[in-house]
């Protein structure tokens, strides 16, 4: 074995044991191995910007940042309010249906985030019950498509850069509909077994919002829990002003009317959830000052407002601002925003005008804290416009055979021109991390191909594999991948393990294409580990669950999965 062999194969195995032992970040374990062929002379420049420019890698990058757009319109926030209720049994279904479908389309990582508080704030049933059905759902209707997880196209990246079609649109249909709805199914018995777990609510600033009902609301005439108004996302209805008449607590029951305000507490980076129920309106979105960002501001103890209400002081005239929120540590807030008198180190968070920082009065009433992201409403044109063109650039793909990456790149130059979404949306909505892992494991790959040793390994294999079923060599590169997605990644599993199962099935003269699948849907089977996919790791997180309860949940539904897909792999190639 010579340098070059020698060298990457140190790469390659320091590479799996940093991403099993170490708690670097795997984008920087990739980027250092990657920096350490450069410097050894194993890959040049150019292959690095090959595996930049690689049509998987620049297809879900497109799709992450078309997905921001999608999430804008506030179809899953509000799909989310109306999954959760009393039923049990009608909920999990809700739940699993919502997130599995939606998975074969969106990125199951967003659809997720975005139901994870909608569940997480139910009245009805334990966050703990829901959560890790709601992850294994998304996984499973991730397989279902060649979009659904970025791992079904890094392996189709594979099989283009090594002279083949690639994946059709609808090659996982069969194998990911069956076993997802197999283990969906049993996702209800495994339900049961979930702990219950109490979840914190107070991991955010509490600010004070306030919401008026328009008289055109289709909450009009519906009760708060018919509404799903408890089901928003780290955001509490505490109280209701109807007529100058405070109503608390606020009763599930209670019916809503017309001009009825509505008063929140909660975390105010979600107040998009309120721009998106149909006839409530934030009084600095109805004055037109309601924008992406907004101002917190701590007020001084020289401030003219001290003891003072927003309603007699008149500050939109004072501040060319409006109040959307406040916050006051250590004691609750009760009644109109416009009608509490302030304190010295109240919090604000302002709605601003374009002459609110010339406004010279400015550090005298005010100590600025920070700009606060928040999503900006999009009209109907433009929700119809961003949810009608990814369906149509999805099908225009799925039916009429042009390249996925074209469509794509088309729908966002028309998002971008109905200013649907911006060049800094863009710019933050890139997943550079991600991007550097498949560079990464890109790179690796390539450079073990460049050494021999893939054709090394599968030369020492074949004397073995040629007296087995062409079965057994599929049911290893399953298992293999499948082992190291649960260790490390589901990206990095598909990367580093497609050239072992391409040098399989050319020495044994098999096709490539159940090994490719096969990698495809093992490097998906993360159900036992919450680190293998990020999924996991979010509910893993937000449940409060334990390693244990993956490994009790996830080991049936794996076992199902794996054996549902190698059956069907086995009957549909004749292996």
């Amino acid at each position: 074995m010579d340098f070059n062999a020698v060298m990457t194969l140190l790469v390659f195995f320091s590479t799996i044991g940093a991403l099993i032992f170490s708690n670097r970040n795997p984008s920087f374990i990739f980027s250092m191995a990657t920096l350490v062929l450069l410097i050894s002379q194993q890959l040049t420049i150019s292959d690095v910007f090959h595996n930049l420019a690689n049509q998987g890698l620049v297809t879900l990058v497109l799709l992450l940042v078309i997905s921001v757009a999608i999430d804008k319109t506030g179809f899953i926030k509000s799909l989310g309010r109306k999954l959760v209720t009393a039923n049990a049994t009608k909920s999990l279904a809700r739940l699993l249906g919502a997130s599995f479908f939606s998975s074969a389309l969106l990125n199951n990582t967003a659809v997720v985030a975005s139901l994870i508080g909608p569940v997480k704030q139910n009245q009805h049933h334990p966050a703990s019950k829901l959560l890790l059905p709601l992850s294994y759902a998304a996984i499973l209707g991730g397989t279902v498509t060649l979009i659904g997880t970025s791992t079904n196209l890094i392996v189709d990246s594979f099989l283009v850069e090594h002279g083949h079609q690639g994946f059709a649109f609808w090659d996982f249909t069969l194998y990911g509909l069956s076993a997802g709805i197999a283990c969906c199914l049993l996702l209800f018995a495994v339900a049961r077994y979930l702990p219950q777990i109490e979840v914190s609510k107070d991991q955010y600033k509490h600010y004070f919002i306030e919401a008026k009902v328009a008289e055109y609301s289709s909450l009009i005439g519906k009760s708060i829990e018919e509404n799903h108004l408890r089901n928003l996302p780290e955001l509490f209805l505490v109280e209701v002003v109807r007529e100058n008449k405070l109503i608390s607590p606020v009763s599930p029951e209670l019916v809503i009317e017309a001009n009825d305000i509505l008063i929140f507490s909660g975390n105010v980076q979600r107040m998009d959830t309120l721009n998106h129920i149909d006839g409530l309106t934030l009084f600095a979105d109805n004055i037109g000052l309601l924008k992406d960002n907004l101002t917190e501001v701590i007020i001084s103890n020289r401030s003219m407002l001290l003891g003072r209400t927003l309603k007699n002081i008149g500050f939109r005239a004072l501040f060319d601002a409006a109040v959307v929120a406040i916050r006051r540590d250590g004691e609750t807030l009760s009644g109109k925003l416009g009608e509490i008198k302030l304190r010295a180190g109240d919090a604000l968070l302002l709605a601003t005008g374009p002459d609110f920082q010339n406004r010279n009065n400015l550090k005298n009433n005010f100590f600025i804290v920070s700009e606060v992201n928040l999503s900006r409403k999009l009209t109907r044109f433009q929700e119809a416009s961003t949810i009608g063109g990814f369906i149509g650039a999805i099908a225009c793909s799925a039916l009429f055979n042009v390249p996925l990456t074209l469509c794509l790149l088309v729908l966002l130059a028309l998002l971008v021109t109905a200013n649907v979404i911006n060049g800094n949306e863009i710019k933050r909505s890139l997943p550079v991390n991600l991007i550097a892992i498949i560079v990464g494991a890109l790179s690796l790959a390539l450079s073990l191909e460049k050494a021999g040793l893939i054709n090394q390994f599968t030369q020492s294999m074949t004397p073995i594999l040629a007296n087995s079923s062409p079965f057994v060599a599929l049911l290893g590169v399953y298992l293999a991948t499948w082992l190291l997605t649960e260790l490390v990644t589901n990206n990095a599993a598909a990367a580093l393990m497609f050239p072992f199962a391409y040098g399989i099935s050319e020495s044994l003269g098999l096709p490539i294409m159940p090994f490719a699948l096969a990698v495809a849907f093992a490097a998906s089977a993360s159900f036992i580990s919450p680190y293998g996919y990020q999924t996991n790791l979010l509910v893993f997180s937000a449940g409060n669950y334990r390693f244990s309860d993956f490994i009790k949940s996830g080991v049936p539904v794996s076992i199902l999965y794996s054996a549902i897909i190698l059956v069907l792999l086995k009957m549909q190639y004749g292996l």
